[in-house]
């Protein structure tokens, strides 16, 4: 999503400094436009429980951040597993009903297990939260061009049906949604309204 011209994910590792984590704190929204840095679990926790992020996509993506941040946390400790296993409790309780978060602790814990030391098991969290991102955003982007053709279907059907402007755009077409679905709850894109940004 553009914002002032700039492209923006809802959350991003900080470019000059990959132990920070950078999100769009949409308790200011429509208002002003914050991004705030995590720095650690307790504050990520903070974020997903405080609806700092919102949406299903933004949690999952916002809990996988948050075990990365655990692991750096941990490596500088000497219970690195005992470390996780609370930061993984953390994060949980505070969305206890919300599937994606659960997923994205779930695959961090699976993924770290595999390190055989502490630096090993960072990249690891590192290496899976950016797929988590990356995934969640590619979903959303496939959403958008499968639906953007049932999009130009139904307008090319309702096109003899309307006067418009422009004959060769079609009839008009209405997408309605439930929950939250934009972009901002997700990484990128949206999902109710990635097939709009793409018709757009």
């Amino acid at each position: 999503m553009k914002v002032g011209g700039q492209h923006f994910r809802t959350i991003w590792l900080k470019p000059d400094d990959e132990c920070v984590v950078e999100l769009i704190d949409q308790r200011f929204l429509p208002y002003r436009f914050v991004i705030e840095d995590v720095r650690t679990v307790e504050q990520m926790a903070t974020a997903i429980r405080d609806m700092h992020v919102r949406g299903a996509g933004l949690i999952g993506a916002s809990a996988g951040y948050g075990m990365y941040l655990a692991a750096i946390e941990g490596a500088s400790r000497g219970s690195f597993d005992e470390h996780m296993t609370r930061a993984a409790a953390q994060l949980k309780a505070t969305r206890p009903t919300a599937v994606n978060l659960s997923w994205a602790i779930e695959r961090q814990l699976k993924s770290i297990a595999e390190g055989k030391s502490a630096g090993e098991k960072v990249a690891l969290a590192l290496r899976t939260t950016k797929l988590i991102a990356d995934e969640d955003a590619e979903h959303c982007r496939m959403i958008g061009q499968h639906g953007l053709k049932l999009i130009q279907q139904i307008a090319q059907k309702k096109a003899g049906k309307f006067a418009t402007a422009n004959p060769s755009c079609g009839g008009p077409v209405n997408v309605l949604t439930h929950c939250n679905a934009g972009w901002l709850a997700f990484v990128d894109y949206g999902s109710a309204t990635s097939p709009i940004y793409a018709a757009h």
